[in-house]
């Protein structure tokens, strides 16, 4: 369904036209780990795209809870001898036997509705999840483990104009709400821990919030709701004031920079991975969208579920200078990062 449709095959061809070293991937094993989510998806393509094309030879490994979507969204790739989708909870443990050099930890929850209808599920997958995925690399020797964190960990904002790596906000570890960003916590400090005992090679990618059109149907963050309400030419439902400032980047630009993380990233350190040029206020993303669909902008309350998994940051916005260092730079502007999601899911008429 993605790949048949042309931008989206231009953001895939994009990222095989990266000028970076292809070669430390030819004949290498890479588990992606939430292989079916918004991130995971892009990076399987990006991955298969290469053996396709170039034929780099990258075994596949995909990790994902539920099959039917996998089956679904990886179809052309189930009969590929590189391709090998794994169904399974990662709180459950590992069990491949194969050799794999390469790790992307890209499970979790990451929506306001999950986090609070399933608190216990997203401390979980960032804890002992975590731990069962860094056992698997330590005993199976892997070359390098990415642990996918959030813009969340810095908590809120106390002053700082924008985030950098060494900077730490406030939390208020005694809501459910805590759970997503404290889980992140732990598990950024599970990897250190993992550094220090078994000398396992970690880069933690801190990710600022995402968009684009593998977004998931359930993600009930607020830009994907304004996108889905785009997409269906219905009126942008703002449920704030709308001054909420954040830095946003688009799906194929994050999965640049987490090949830039893998490849040239340094053992033991976090990156944050933004856009500075499409940090934007939600009222205005709301505008964006509400001008490209000319609709209106409506507000409403939101339900008592949604509001208790509701952010408490009002400011959070990310420093990208550090990647930036390693030759990483966003391709899509939020206008046309907005414009080409809405346009590729109006293609697939999947919402």
């Amino acid at each position: 369904m993605y790949l048949d449709d042309y931008l989206y095959k231009q953001d895939i061809e994009y990222l095989n036209n990266l000028k970076i070293d292809w070669k430390r991937l030819e004949d290498k094993g890479v588990l992606i780990i939430g292989a079916t989510g918004m991130i995971g998806t892009v990076l399987v393509d990006a991955l298969m795209e290469r053996n396709i094309k170039r034929n780099s030879r990258i075994r596949v490994y995909a990790m994902g809870r539920t099959k039917k979507r996998a089956q679904e969204r990886f179809a052309d790739y189930l009969q590929r001898p590189e391709f090998t989708f794994l169904s399974g909870d990662i709180n459950e443990g590992l069990d491949l036997n194969k050799r794999v050099d390469y790790i992307f930890y890209c499970a979790s929850n990451t929506h306001p509705r999950a986090y609070a209808a399933d608190p216990i599920g997203t401390i979980l997958t960032n804890v002992l999840g975590t731990n069962k995925m860094l056992k698997y690399a330590a005993d199976k020797r892997c070359e390098r483990v990415l642990f996918l964190s959030s813009v969340e960990i810095y908590g809120e904002n106390l002053g700082t104009e924008a985030f950098r790596e060494r900077d730490c906000g406030y939390i208020d570890c005694n809501t459910v709400r805590a759970g997503y960003p404290e889980g992140k916590r732990v598990g950024e400090a599970l990897c250190q821990a993992y550094r220090a005992q078994y000398d396992l090679d970690i880069v933690i990618p801190r990710i600022c919030r995402v968009y684009g059109p593998t977004m998931l149907e359930s993600d009930s963050k607020a830009l994907a709701q304004f996108i889905r309400n785009a997409v269906r030419k219905e009126n942008i439902v703002l449920k704030s004031d709308g001054s909420q400032y954040f830095s946003y980047c688009y799906a194929a630009d994050v999965v640049s920079a987490l090949l830039y993380s893998l490849l040239y990233g340094e053992n033991g350190e976090a990156y944050n991975i933004a856009d500075e040029g499409s940090n934007i206020c939600l009222k205005e993303l709301a505008k964006l969208l509400a001008d490209k669909s000319g609709v209106q902008i409506a507000f409403e309350l939101p339900d008592a579920v949604e509001k208790q998994g509701f952010s408490k940051a009002t400011k959070a916005v990310l420093d990208s200078g550090k990647i930036k260092e390693l030759g990483w730079k966003p391709a899509c502007s939020i206008q046309e990062g907005l414009d080409r999601t809405i346009d590729i899911l109006r293609n697939a008429a999947r919402i």
